[in-house]
């Protein structure tokens, strides 16, 4: 091969990584790389060079931040290790966000907190065009404080799926043939809280906030966004190519489906779908299964 071929074959690689790396956004190396604090800047602490991130909840305020760029599809998730002791009272979110009001898509990762010894409970809740009030509950089979666990919420044309580290515990099929709104056209930023919710977050709210346990401390690290980022190239989001929208990613594989069901049937507290006193009819994304 001649210099020139070489030469030539160098740049249409290099021509090609840039192309991707220009598509596709990837994982930040710190914290302040893809996101910004919204809400109170005293109780947000960098650790370990910006690889890390300390969110604090006293009497004087909760905390709060957000990517700087919206994405749309693609694949989020963060390293979280939940508040130790009694947290009752106390949520702490990540979730995505479309911020367009009425018709806003989210998708939705809220911990609420128990009094000690009790399990941590997982709410995840789904808004597609304006409309919500999705919500299933599930009792994690770990303690969540100890350590850091992985969540993820893996988006693409084919399905929402919620996981906790490799366990999928939701799953929204798009279902648009059927006349149920999919989230699809609105690109979603990236969002965290820590706040107090004593009015619904423990037992519906009779379990209240304990001041004298303060300042509650949730921790982060481990930023990965891979996705569509908007403003952006305007033909990333429809590329069939792009590696979450492949066939190992159109539907749950065996093991998945099987850890899905497992959790369903051993540990999910409450689902919408169920609800008779709200839902008398049940609603039709329901029965679209995995």
């Amino acid at each position: 091969m001649t210099m020139a071929t070489l030469s030539s074959a160098f740049l249409f690689i290099f021509s090609c990584f840039l192309a991707c790396s220009i598509s596709v956004s990837g994982r930040p190396t710190t914290f302040l790389e893809d996101f910004r604090i919204t809400w109170s800047d005293s109780h947000i602490k960098q650790i370990d060079g910006g690889r890390a991130i300390q969110l604090i909840l006293d009497q004087n305020s909760g905390c709060g931040f957000a990517s700087k760029r919206q994405y749309l599809f693609g694949r989020v998730s963060m390293k979280i290790k939940l508040i130790p002791g009694d947290s009752a009272g106390t949520v702490t979110a990540f979730y995505m966000n479309s911020d367009t009001d009425t018709v806003r898509d989210e998708l939705d990762f809220e911990f609420l907190g128990n009094r000690t010894g009790k399990p941590y409970t997982v709410q995840t809740n789904i808004y597609a065009h304006g409309k919500g009030d999705r919500e299933q509950r599930v009792n994690l089979w770990f303690d969540p404080a100890a350590d850091f666990h992985t969540y993820t919420i893996m988006w693409n044309h084919h399905h929402i799926v919620f996981y906790v580290d490799e366990v999928p515990i939701r799953v929204y099929k798009n279902n648009e043939a059927k006349n149920i709104p999919y989230p699809k056209f609105q690109p979603m930023g990236v969002y965290s809280t820590l706040w107090e919710a004593d009015d619904w977050a423990t037992r519906g709210g009779l379990e209240k906030i304990d001041w004298s346990k303060a300042p509650f401390l949730a921790y982060y690290k481990d930023f990965d966004i891979e996705g569509c980022p908007v403003p952006g190239p305007a033909n990333c989001a429809s590329n069939p190519r792009n590696w979450w929208e492949g066939t190992a990613y159109q539907a749950l594989n065996a093991m998945e489906a099987r850890r899905y069901r497992w959790v369903r049937m051993n540990h999910m507290i409450y689902d919408y779908c169920t609800d008779k006193s709200r839902y008398p009819v049940t609603p039709p994304e329901c029965m679209a299964g995995i």
